[in-house]
Order: structure tokens, then sequence, then C-alpha cells
């Protein structure tokens, strides 16, 4: 790791383009995989549906995440949030280093809406602390993101020790733009995008994004780059745009 990685996080849409027009996971990999990335947070990824297996031609015989993986990430750990009849999706996280430990969080609020976070706690050779991911996938209702970002804070703080790398990334689902100030005051994490460039990256609808949904908060980290990419095939995938950013380990 000699003292930087990086880090990607893209809501999938369940390998679907926009509308669920086509199945395109194949060319999603494709996408992820000459990013270069060290660690993937990965949202709406499927971990099996019997129904789409069964129709679907190209659907993989592994789950979704497995697929993603595949040799280029040795190391994964996947929180089933939604379950209905036919299978299960939620977050993923993939990883070239070992993961120590990981769970998932239910924090869903309604019936309507399943949402999860998924901590995994990264085994870094080269450094002697942890490395924390969240991998988050929050609420279209304000009311009920005040609340997850609540549960949020109150989970890292008694599962996350202060001097501890810590990332927090995924789909925040937050179009007014409140979560980066209510994770600066209650944990003092920076949103990377935010901090480098002075706003916030504009991910969503994919085609002409005009919402900044998707982030990359982090702290105890020196974050020295941030991106989106939204040139060549990226706008033809999901329906959101992926983030990464690059950092460093601080002092």
């Amino acid at each position: 790791m000699n003292g930087q990685f990086r880090i990607l996080s893209y809501n999938i849409h369940k390998g679907f383009t926009v509308g669920n027009v086509k199945f395109i996971l194949q060319k999603i990999k494709q996408s992820i995989d000459v990013v270069h990335a060290d660690v993937v947070c990965l949202q709406e990824v499927v971990g099996d549906n019997v129904r789409k297996k069964s129709r679907i031609k190209d659907w993989p015989v592994t789950s979704q995440f497995e697929f993603l993986a595949d040799q280029t990430w040795s190391h994964y750990a996947y929180g089933k949030n939604a379950v209905y009849t036919e299978g299960h999706h939620g977050n993923a996280v993939l990883s070239r280093f070992p993961i120590e430990s990981w769970k998932n969080d239910d924090i869903s609020l309604t019936p309507f809406e399943n949402r999860g976070l998924l901590h995994t706690i990264l085994n870094n050779p080269e450094q002697k602390k942890p490395i924390h991911i969240f991998c988050v996938h929050l609420s279209l209702l304000e009311r009920d993101r005040q609340r997850q970002l609540k549960m949020l804070s109150e989970k890292i703080r008694e599962e996350v020790p202060d001097g501890e790398p810590l990332i927090v990334a995924g789909d925040f689902n937050d179009w007014r733009q409140n979560a980066s100030l209510i994770l600066f005051k209650s944990l003092g994490m920076k949103e990377a995008s935010l901090d480098l460039k002075g706003r916030h990256a504009m991910t969503f609808p994919s085609k002409l994004p005009f919402f900044a949904l998707d982030r990359i908060y982090y702290r105890n980290l020196k974050c020295i780059g941030v991106d989106v990419f939204k040139k060549g095939i990226w706008s033809q995938l999901s329906d959101h745009l992926p983030t990464i950013a690059d950092f460093e380990f601080a002092d």
C-alpha cells in the first residue's frame, strides 16, 4: 500500500442501465477494473435473484459482488439489506487487503426502504492501525436520512477508536446537501470533494448529473485527490456516476 490507497464508491443499480433497459454488469466490471482502486464500495449490488438468473442470458452464476471482485479484489464483504421472494440486494465492499472483520447493521426506518451500514475493518500490513470502511445507502426521505446519520454517528463512536483511519462512502441521497455539516459537527469528518474542490460532486443522474448524492467522507487520513468519472462509457452504465478518492495515511 506504500502509504497511499484509492477508494471507489459506486451505486451500480443492480447491474442495469437507467430504466432497467439493459443488463450491463460485464461492462461495469471492465470499467471499475481499469480504475485500479484498492477498495470498492458498492450500493445496490445483488446477492441473488433466481428469477433474473433464469431469464437474463448474461446473469452471473455467482453473486454480483463475487463476479465483480473476480481476481482483482481477493477480499469482500456483503450486507444483505433488501430481502424478497426471488432474492436479495444490499451493499458490498471489495478490497485488495485482508478484511479483519465486518458487520452489517439494519438502519431501515420504513417497510418501503431497506437500508444498511456495512462496516468492514481492513488489515493493512504496512500500517499499525486498521482502516475502518463504512459503505452506506441512505433514505430518500430527509427526515429518515437525519435519523440514519445520527445512527451512523453513534455506530462510529461505539466501534471506531478516535485515532484510527475512517472512511464512510456511498449513496447518501442527500440532495439538500445537509449531511456534510452534520458529519463534521458530530464526528469531525470531511467530505473529499467538498474539502479539495469546495463543492460536492454531481453524480446523479449519470447522463446529466444535477444532484450530489454520492460521497466519500474521511477522518485521520489526508485526501490527495478526488474525481467523478463522467466521460466515455460511464454515463451509459448505472444511473449514478462513480466517485473516487486517493488518500495518504496521516502522520
